[in-house]
């Protein structure tokens, strides 16, 4: 049996498939077990139905509970639910002072109160085991009629549609954990790339809503893996091939120049921001246009047929990445 070390970064996805199934049989009550490309849990309650997220942010420590919102909200946001409710374990390396503290806190609210979300919980201490502050999210949402849409609900013949820029997140964590690559871009596309958590931003909450409401048959939150991460993850857990058209994909311009600055692959960058949806063939272009209308950048980006894997439109397998290229990066600088 293989022991090496591992790398920073998710597990590999062998191993997080064997761990997952060392339980045994689902038990009653659980509606959507820990699953590979899932991005929530759902538990049967007597009336609806609990969907539970958790993700820390551990690659940034700039403006951090504020990312946490979002990741965490995202997640749940996906199954078609609204996130209601958000419980926090903040660890803060030794030197944090107490005005430190308070921006935290004060961002962090700030975002929940944006998207009317409500603390509930969590946990802060200061620890020597941290560098950087790290804040592990988790967050509730509530389906009172019980319904909500999985990753692994993708039907073959499915239309994909890409909402939202990739390499958003990417960007911003570049320009805020690696200042001296300042120099490799214009300075406009630095102060893009250092912004961009607020503006594109990298919510999906309202695109999954209103792509939930138009019909969408199952919805995914790309993060860490980048874009390939999440189309490798949705065709795994649909059990279905996804043939994309790489010239319909949808980038964030300062993520893109900063990762080829840095010899990083956008495919496989920070990509919470863009939202993967798949809907029946027949709604897809009157999705398309209406999410436009609503302001939304959105592609059909590809299908899914039957088979495995994720195709580009000369034959070739988008590659896939072991590990997220910013981290690589962030490993070499």
């Amino acid at each position: 049996m293989n022991s090496s070390s591992l790398a920073c970064g998710k597990l590999p996805s062998s191993l997080l498939h064997e761990i997952l199934n060392m339980d045994g049989p689902i038990p009653p009550g659980i509606l959507l077990p820990p699953r590979i490309g899932e991005d929530a849990g759902v538990i049967a309650l007597a009336n609806g139905a609990l969907v539970v997220a958790s993700d820390p942010v551990t690659m940034t420590g700039s403006n951090v509970g504020a990312h946490a919102v979002i990741v965490n909200a995202n997640d749940i946001a996906v199954t078609g639910v609204r996130p209601r409710w958000f419980l926090a374990t903040i660890l803060l390396p030794e030197g944090t002072t107490e005005n430190d503290v308070r921006t935290l806190y004060k961002d962090m609210q700030e975002m929940l109160n944006q998207h009317d979300i409500l603390l509930v919980g969590g946990h802060s201490e200061i620890t020597s085991n941290v560098t950087q502050i790290v804040v592990s999210g988790h967050m509730l949402g509530y389906a009172s009629d019980g319904t909500y849409i999985r990753t692994g609900d993708m039907l073959e013949g499915d239309a994909i549609l890409q909402i939202g820029p990739a390499a958003v997140e990417a960007a911003a964590v570049i320009a805020n954990e690696l200042p001296n690559c300042q120099n490799l871009v214009s300075s406009s596309t630095w102060s893009s790339a250092q912004g961009a958590l607020n503006n594109p931003g990298i919510s999906v909450i309202e695109p999954a809503k209103n792509a939930a409401n138009l019909g969408a048959h199952a919805m995914h939150d790309p993060t860490e893996g980048g874009l390939s991460g999440g189309l490798y993850e949705m065709a795994s857990a649909s059990q279905l091939a996804v043939h994309i058209d790489a010239e319909n994909i949808l980038w964030f311009e300062p993520g893109i120049s900063l990762c080829r600055s840095l010899g990083a692959d956008p495919w496989g960058s920070l990509a919470s921001g863009a939202l993967l949806a798949a809907f029946p063939p027949e709604l897809a272009s009157k999705a398309c246009n209406t999410l436009k209308k609503d302001g939304f950048e959105v592609s059909i980006i590809g299908h899914s047929k039957r088979g495995s894997g994720v195709h580009l439109s000369n034959g070739k397998q988008l590659q896939s990445f072991d590990r997220d290229e910013i981290l690589r990066i962030m490993d070499d600088c």
